[in-house]
């Protein structure tokens, strides 16, 4: 009987201040472990994201707020230390997932065609004006579970 190799999933995301894009991680997080995923949450508020260590992943889900109708800087960060090893083994072909907040605007959401070159999304991206209310929160969580699956 062969060994059983658990899906490994990076939730990659930029968080601070409301922490509103890290409550959502959380859920994304969630949804994730409840279809037996083994999770790894990075904010990259907080360090750098080792891009080292990102073939180590079946699956990736990208949040960010919205800043200035843009991404977080240090999610754009995480995709020019991706296109320098895009071509080296793991790097490209994930299944991914999008989840994002704002302010107001939202214009974020033209911007997340970015993360399209690390592979191919699943569902559709997840998005909270302000604080996430149960809905954004019940849609993360579900978002995660149709991820992994799409990961298996």
């Amino acid at each position: 009987m062969g060994v059983v190799k658990m899906t490994k999933a990076l939730v990659l995301y930029h968080s601070q201040q409301h922490g509103n894009t890290g409550t959502m991680a959380e859920e994304i997080a969630e949804g994730l472990r409840s279809e037996g995923c083994e999770v790894t949450l990075h904010n990259a508020n907080d360090e750098r994201y080792p891009i080292e260590e990102y073939p180590l992943y079946d699956c990736v889900a990208f949040g960010t707020p919205d800043y200035f109708s843009y991404l977080a800087g240090t999610l754009k960060t995480f995709m020019d230390d991706w296109y320098i090893h895009r071509n080296e083994p793991g790097y490209q072909g994930k299944p991914y997932v999008v989840f994002y907040s704002h302010g107001g605007g939202g214009r974020v959401r033209e911007a997340l065609s970015l993360f399209s070159r690390v592979g191919t999304q699943v569902g559709e991206s997840v998005e909270s004006r302000g604080a996430p209310n149960q809905t954004v929160l019940d849609k993360c969580r579900a978002l995660g579970s149709e991820l992994a699956k799409a990961s298996k």
